[in-house]
C-alpha cells in the first residue's frame, strides 16, 4: 500500500461542480481546508494593442488526509 502525502490539491475540473469536486476530495480520503480562485484572461489584440479580457476562473482546493 503506498502512503498517501498529508496535504494535496484538487482543481475543480471543466464541467464539474463545486459539490462534485468536494466529493472527489472526501472519497480519496481527504478533507478541505482552504479555497483559492484565481481568474484566467485570454490574449486579444484591440486596435494593434494586446488586451487581457477575463474568460473564466480556475478553483482549488487544498486538502489534508483524514486520520483515522
Amino acid at each position: 500500500m503506498t502512503k498517501k502525502s498529508k496535504k494535496e490539491t484538487f482543481e475543480v475540473a471543466e464541467g464539474e461542480s463545486i459539490d462534485q469536486c468536494l466529493n472527489r476530495i472526501r472519497e480519496a480520503g481527504y478533507f478541505p481546508v482552504r479555497r483559492t480562485e484565481k481568474p484566467v484572461f485570454e490574449e486579444k489584440m484591440v486596435d494593434g494593442e494586446v488586451q487581457y479580457e477575463p474568460i473564466g476562473r480556475q478553483i482549488v482546493f487544498e486538502a489534508k488526509l483524514m486520520e483515522t
